[in-house]
């Protein structure tokens, strides 16, 4: 709880958790800390992943009142702020019955607004032709900077938020890994760098662990002083007008401190941009680029 805290001493005002995460536990941390708080703040959560698996049919108005009724409980809520589609298979965006349940739901007062959580910008550039979705969330970082071609360029125009993911590639961008790192078993940077658990993206944004560690070296002298390596990384997603929100990780106060302090540095110089830039396509670019 020390890190919620935290946040909202530093100005935080938007969280974004999922029903999964611990099985409901983080949406009930957060009905802790707003009765333990007068801050106001916004939530956004997911769903869909408690399906046992993914499918078209699965998103079902049972299944989707179910799970929004069990998020209305945990977070102890008449309706959530935003409700976002965890990830879905790529042909639900080809169903627009299934938008139209989440439009239902917001009629219904269950939800104020809804998005989706999406892994490939093939998804998102679809997601959006629907007039009810709101916010997409994706991943893009220094590593990941695909979304940024067309993608971003849609959503300002159909004035869609944009929600970065992963922005940190999985602590990759922290600057704090070597290659003598090691991982616990429960850890998706361990076992799933291959995809052996779900999409490869999600750990390390696809890029091999040792092609990561070798661009990160030679983002370092790009810090600016008095600056971390994480701190730029989030400063660099925060460049593009595009975005509405970074949504880094922060178990510790220390850790939200870190992220927090990102805004307050200076607009990164076209130059730094463009070095970045050159990094990008020289040794992560066909890694990644064209796969998500």
């Amino acid at each position: 709880m020390g890190a919620l805290h935290r946040a909202l001493d530093r100005g935080v005002n938007f969280f974004d958790t999922a029903d999964v995460y611990g099985d409901g536990i983080s949406e009930r941390l957060l009905a802790r800390l707003r009765r333990e708080r007068r801050d106001p703040f916004y939530v956004a959560t997911k769903a869909g992943r408690r399906l046992p698996k993914q499918t078209v049919e699965g998103y079902s108005k049972m299944n989707l009142t179910a799970f929004v009724e069990r998020s209305l409980k945990n977070m102890e809520v008449e309706a959530i702020d935003l409700l976002q589609l965890h990830c879905p298979p790529t042909d639900l965006y080809y169903h627009p019955e299934a938008f139209e349940l989440l439009d239902d739901l917001v009629k219904a007062g269950k939800i104020r607004y809804y998005g989706v959580s999406v892994e490939r910008v093939e998804e998102a550039l679809k997601a959006i032709e629907f007039p009810g979705v709101q916010s997409v969330q994706l991943i893009y970082n220094i590593f990941r900077q695909r979304p940024a071609d067309l993608f971003f360029t849609e959503a300002r125009r159909r004035k869609v938020g944009i929600l970065a993911r992963l922005p940190l590639s999985s602590g990759m961008l922290a600057g704090k890994m070597t290659a003598h790192s090691k991982f616990g078993s429960d850890d998706h940077r361990n076992f799933n760098r291959d995809g052996a658990a779900f999409d490869r993206g999600e750990t390390f944004s696809g890029v091999p662990f040792e092609v990561g560690l070798e661009a990160v070296e030679e983002l370092r002298p790009l810090v600016p002083e008095g600056a971390t390596l994480a701190t730029f990384a989030l400063r660099w997603i925060l460049m593009h007008e595009a975005i509405t929100c970074v949504i880094p990780g922060g178990k510790r106060r220390a850790q939200v401190d870190e992220n927090c302090s990102a805004v307050e540095l200076e607009p990164l110089s076209d130059q730094t941009m463009a070095l970045v830039q050159e990094i990008y396509d020289r040794r992560i670019r066909a890694l990644v680029h064209q796969y998500w």
